[in-house]
């Protein structure tokens, strides 16, 4: 498992108000208001494999039907922007129909795997609707894996058929052999898809071509909210990936979450809730990763918002997308938002249209939030959830935000959360640290093909996280670390998030990581590894001294190295802290403790 990004960010304007101001309702007040029967977030309760649910009374049943909605709302509104290409609603619809019927024709049904494989292209949203289209469980797999990995997720999710862009084909077609269960390859953007694979351009056309496709439908199968729909893998930072069987519902959940959060803030600063308008969305964070495609492409795809795609991350570039395309929202990892934050060149760029930033994945230092506002005039917005839960399971935004930086915020009405003890069978007090768990209709049945992993992960309706978490007396969730990650030095337990917070207080540090380091006698000591800010600059024992002064010295790193730089992320935006492990030699007595 791994912890995910936040849904999208509540798109409401400016902020008002000071960060320090109470509510002028409670949350009790607001979700009874906003939830009332016949309201648009009335909520439902309904039996989800086996377990009483509340569910959102009035999201899509299926992803079919939502893109059949999505079409007839918004057909000739811009959909996904890519470089120079600009598809519309209704010519990705015609996409997605005209793949699904091949689909179809070549033998794909019910319940068979249909992986994709590509980078943020327009082709993966067709992709991922025309498989779900024929009934099939949508796997999307990581594009950054290698020919090894993508080989795992093709074999262990047993795909009948892939989709994939020219780059994963490469990778791919050494391979091909030795998935005899895999019938249809098609391959985009390739100037040689290589037999047996089929050019998707054949089927489909470029995406500029959309729109001269015949107005085909899609197949309205009898299909229900909680039938399988998508398989993620999970990071695989802990072991083998494990896929996450998740469903209509799981997915479809993000539609109203975020829009709930906004609505919550402006009741909460004392506003009346506006209507939703269409965002347009920087989409930076991969789309086979939930934040992604559950929660940021399903809730756009309900309001009739546009995503722009970027080939690779890069912030000059990004903020003249921003400039370009007048983007009013992001999601992604902190980082990226320092990264805006701190470029030289920012004030060359007009990006007044950025009204809301979005991260999560990742600790977020809560200077991060009052930049964002003093410095952007944007909401901030941070959240917690995992591949396990679909993507956002809290939303935390604005003032709100502002007010209790250091917390991930309370989870959205349809879900729960709670602190059990470390053998998982008592329930933890407010206030007291231990494992968090969540339940929803976001969580997932299980992984794939996994029947150990399930009834460890899984627990009547709950799903045990991994994460070391402690509960407000008002609900508001705060994230201590990952309990792997914690760092035990001679029987103390130093927190990981605690040091790196600390560290990004520094006003020269943009990017902190604390691993653990072998010692012969303490166990184990804490190291850090840090990207400064560009044009600062600090010493090792600068940055020592600034944690030593703020918390207890055991917590201080014994080591500091610097990072030209920003460090290393896996696809899910989480630092890749075994590899930062491998830049320390073996500790020895000496010296080894502050």
């Amino acid at each position: 498992m791994e912890t995910e990004h936040a849904d999208p960010p509540p798109e409401a304007g400016g902020l008002s108000g000071s960060a320090s101001a109470r509510p002028a309702l409670t949350h009790a007040t607001i979700q009874s208001r906003l939830c009332a029967v016949g309201a648009r977030f009335e909520m439902e309760t309904v039996r989800v494999n086996g377990v009483a649910t509340r569910s959102w009374k009035n999201i899509p049943r299926t992803l079919p039907d939502l893109a059949r909605s999505a079409r007839a709302a918004h057909a000739r509104r811009t959909f996904i922007v890519y470089e120079d290409e600009r598809i519309t609603y209704e010519a990705w619809f015609r996409a997605v129909a005209a793949l699904a019927s091949d689909l179809k024709r070549r033998g794909v049904t019910r319940g068979d795997r249909v992986a994709v494989a590509m980078r943020n292209l327009p082709e993966w949203i067709v992709a991922f609707f025309a498989a779900s289209s024929c009934g099939a469980i949508v796997t999307p797999l990581n594009a950054w894996w290698t020919t090894s990995e993508l080989r795992y997720g093709l074999l262990k999710s047993g795909a009948r058929a892939l989709v994939c862009d020219g780059e994963r084909w490469e990778r791919i077609a050494p391979v091909r052999d030795d998935l005899p269960g895999l019938a249809h390859v098609y391959v985009s953007r390739a100037s040689d898809p290589t037999a047996p694979a089929i050019a998707l351009e054949s089927v489909i056309g470029a995406p500029g071509d959309y729109d001269d496709l015949p107005d085909a439908i899609v197949p309205n199968l009898d299909m229900g909210p909680d039938d399988d729909a998508t398989l993620f893998y999970t990071s695989g930072t802990s072991g083998a990936p494990k896929g996450a069987v998740g469903s209509h519902r799981n997915i479809l959940t993000a539609t109203l979450s975020a829009d709930y959060a906004r609505c919550r803030m402006q009741l909460a600063r004392g506003e009346e809730p506006a209507p939703p308008e269409p965002g347009i969305g920087l989409t930076v964070v991969p789309m086979f990763h939930v934040t992604a495609c559950n929660a940021m492409l399903m809730s756009t795809m309900a309001a009739g918002g546009a995503l722009v795609f970027m080939r690779k991350w890069d912030t000059a570039k990004a903020m003249a997308l921003i400039e370009r395309e007048r983007i009013s929202f992001t999601v992604g990892v902190p980082t990226i938002a320092w990264q805006l934050l701190e470029h030289p060149d920012r004030h060359k760029y007009d990006l007044s249209s950025l009204t809301a930033i979005s991260y999560g994945g990742a600790p977020a230092a809560p200077e991060l939030a009052r930049r964002i506002k003093s410095d952007l005039g944007a909401i901030p917005a941070f959240g917690w959830g995992m591949t396990e839960t679909s993507a956002g399971v809290t939303v935390h935004a604005g003032e709100e935000y502002l007010d209790r930086p250091e917390s991930c915020g309370p989870a959205v009405p349809v879900a729960d959360l709670k602190i059990m003890s470390e053998d998982g069978r008592h329930a933890l007090p407010i206030g007291q640290t231990g494992e968090l768990w969540a339940a929803g209709p976001q969580i997932v049945r299980g992984y794939w093909e996994d029947r150990e992993a399930t009834s460890h992960t899984f627990v009547d309706g709950w799903v045990r996280t991994g994460d070391i978490a402690r509960l407000d007396a008002d609900g508001y969730c705060y994230i201590v670390d990952r309990a792997k990650d914690v760092i035990i030095r001679g029987g103390e337990n130093i927190y990981s998030i605690e040091v790196e917070n600390v560290l990004y207080e520094h006003p020269a540090v943009s990017d902190a990581a604390l691993v653990a380091v072998s010692h012969r006698t303490l166990g184990e000591v804490p190291a850090a590894v840090v990207h400064l800010a560009p044009g600062a600059s600090a010493t090792e024992a600068e940055l020592q001294a600034w944690v030593r002064g703020r918390l207890a010295a055991f917590k201080t790193p014994v080591r500091i190295l610097f990072s030209g730089e920003t460090l290393p992320r896996n696809a899910n935006g989480k630092i890749m802290k075994a590899e930062l492990k491998a830049w320390f030699a073996p500790q020895t007595d000496a010296g080894a403790a502050p």
